[in-house]
């Protein structure tokens, strides 16, 4: 019998069709399963009955056009993750050598359909009957993957061409999915069906010679994937027209989807609503940004807004820099609580789970109404885009919800569309991270292809993450030092659990976190107001001086560092089996009003060390300040080593 394996592992083009001839029985008891388990481990995601059987059928197909192509000595991967984006990964990339002797690499994107059309004439999406509606169109998808490779894998040394892509659809007919071939084309990236096995055949033979691809497949295992920049550097490349997101699945499908909207609601003179959902670095942003560049460079009237103070003059100062024009780019909600109907092309409603119920501003009646504010923000432009996170609503007040924004959309008989986000970027890319914190925090399972329960459990490890316990404030602030020494990005944060005082008469902070002899200010408060060498609140997490303070939830929600300190103050402690709140522990004066009912506390102060667990890139060090969290948490997180 063939061996079994594993399908971030590796094995011959021949390996593979020898283990697909085998018993369909044995197949699934042996390969099939072990291919599940490892999707599960190295992307948390549990591959449905249909997946599986496509397991069997797509490859038993790519491994017989590879024996007819005298390939058998390729080296396969299957199911190969991305880098950066850990709930995605490739079908299959094969690994060998061209006939110059040089690595070669292709990326296949295998799909069962029989037949495919592209959705309402847009060549980069594709609908397929039985299956949900505008998806990306698969030469988009696996292009995505190519340039994913292309961009992050050392190992190319230089040569990007060494990695191509393509589709191969082994039940089509080319009439019933004839529309798919232009975006085929346009993408350069080929695309067979069933009446054209030949030619696929004939393609693999072009790509690579005959010679074994064990070689080639130990430098693509071996080479090391080059992380992505901070969200802010890459923003402002993106905006600078260097454009360094690569968008996948999904992402690239919600990218597609608004500029399809934009097109139809011009078309039409309609209008139509985008709403975008997704956990902490799902690319959400990444989304955001690379849609603003597209329509400012476009010159259409495009505004990109969030309820934030901190996140709003951040990209302003990271993005626009002296460029008054870029800068002018980023607004705030209450900036449209008046605006006339679609006086803009597209609305970017970034961090919409901020949304308020009324756009209110005290010194200035032009940005106060009557109106929601979903609706205010719904009405300026043709197609709102809403980018949201549910389990980042920390404050009593923000209504923003998937349910409210459709809602409002069909009040105003507005047709809309909604596109959910699995990857994860931020947290190293880890999925596994993800969902422990979900679970360490009882906030319940990112989505229903997750089987984790919501629980506190050990922290299983994930080397692309991270994270650590700290006896002490001062251990942690020590080793999050050391990092910055080796060039790396950190913060602290905490929860709001210490008073937040004027500074004092010198303009110094003063010292409010203070735990046993340990003691630190928060970040500089009030609007734009420097004290000493501290930077101001709105730039804590971006600008030099910044870790000498504790940040909050305020300061730190929507920015990312690549190590994250997070501090659990006395209003989350462990009694029993989980972890509980405490309201009279709680120091913002915003939920501890006697409007906020208790349920309410709960979830919103869950939420806020949801967010702060999850601005970490590389790892995540915690403390906490209850004795008896610290030694629950001592069962469940490794401890800071020197």
């Amino acid at each position: 019998m063939a061996s079994v394996p594993a399908p971030a592992e590796r094995l011959s083009a021949k390996s593979l069709y020898d283990l697909l001839l085998q018993p369909r029985s044995v197949v699934e008891r042996t390969f099939v399963a072990a291919l599940a388990a490892k999707v599960k481990e190295t992307t948390g995601r549990v591959a449905r009955e249909s997946e599986k059987r496509a397991w069997v059928n797509s490859l038993t197909d790519l491994s017989r056009s590879l024996m007819d192509a005298e390939r058998g000595r390729l080296e396969v991967f299957l199911e190969f993750p991305m880098p950066g984006n850990k709930r995605s990964s490739a079908d299959v990339v094969l690994a060998g050598y061209d006939s110059d002797g040089r690595v070669a690499y292709v990326v296949v994107e295998l799909k069962q359909w029989s037949e495919a059309a592209l959705f309402e004439g847009n060549d980069q999406l594709v609908d397929v009957p039985g299956m949900r509606p505008h998806q990306s169109h698969p030469a988009v998808q696996v292009k995505g993957y190519r340039d994913q490779l292309r961009q992050t894998c050392s190992a190319l040394d230089g040569r990007p061409e060494a990695v191509s892509a393509v589709v191969y659809l082994q039940n089509a007919r080319r009439d019933d999915i004839r529309d798919l071939y232009q975006k085929s084309v346009t993408e350069e990236v080929p695309l067979f069906c069933r009446s054209e096995r030949g030619a696929f055949v004939d393609y693999l033979k072009r790509r690579f010679s005959d010679e074994p691809g064990q070689s080639a497949g130990d430098i693509l295992d071996n080479g090391a994937m080059v992380p992505t920049g901070e969200l802010l550097d890459r923003a402002a490349d993106v905006l600078r027209g260097r454009d360094q997101f690569v968008l996948l699945d999904e992402q690239q499908e919600a990218l597609q989807l608004v500029r399809h909207d934009i097109r139809t609601a011009f078309e039409a003179n309609s209008k139509r609503v985008v709403i975008i959902t997704g956990g902490p670095g799902s690319g959400k942003t990444a989304i955001a940004l690379s849609l603003l560049r597209e329509f400012a460079e476009a010159r259409d009237r495009v505004a990109y807004v969030t309820g934030s103070r901190t996140l709003t003059r951040t990209f302003r100062r990271a993005i626009g820099g002296r460029d008054r024009d870029v800068a002018g780019l980023f607004q705030y909600y209450n900036d449209y609580a008046n605006a006339p109907r679609n006086r803009l092309d597209m609305i970017i409603v970034d961090e919409a789970h901020r949304v308020r119920a009324k756009s209110q501003d005290r010194f200035n009646a032009a940005r106060r109404s009557d109106r929601p504010q979903i609706e205010s923000l719904m009405e300026a432009a043709r197609v709102p885009v809403f980018l949201l996170d549910e389990h980042q609503v920390v404050k009593p007040g923000e209504v923003g919800t998937v349910a409210a924004i459709e809602a409002q959309a069909q009040a105003l008989n507005i047709k809309y569309h909604r596109v959910d986000l699995d990857g994860q970027w931020r947290s190293g890319g880890s999925a596994v991270y993800d969902e422990w914190v979900r679970g360490l925090l009882n906030l319940g399972a990112a989505d229903s292809q997750w089987d984790g329960d919501s629980v506190s459990r050990p922290w299983p490890g994930d080397e692309h993450f991270d994270v650590r316990l700290a006896d002490s404030p001062a251990q942690m602030e020590e080793f999050l030092r050391a990092r910055m020494a080796e060039g790396s990005s950190a913060r602290i944060t905490a929860g709001y659990c210490w008073p937040w005082s004027d500074p004092n008469d010198d303009k110094s902070l003063v010292d409010d976190v203070v735990i046993g002899g340990w003691a630190r200010p928060w970040n500089a408060n009030g609007d734009g107001v420097r004290v000493g060498k501290a930077p101001t609140s709105q730039f804590w997490a971006t600008l030099p001086g910044g870790f000498d303070q504790i940040g909050c939830i305020y300061t730190a929600q929507g920015l990312e560092f690549d190590w994250a300190g997070v501090i659990i103050g006395p209003d989350l402690i462990a009694r029993g089996d989980g972890l509980r709140t405490v309201r009279e522990a709680n120091k913002d004066g915003d939920l501890v009003k006697r409007s906020v009912t208790d349920e309410q506390f709960d979830r919103l102060v869950r939420n806020t060390y949801k967010v702060l667990l999850t601005r970490g890139l590389r790892g995540v060090v915690i403390y906490a300040c209850d004795d008896l969290t610290r030694e629950h948490l001592r069962a469940l997180v490794p401890p800071v080593t020197p």
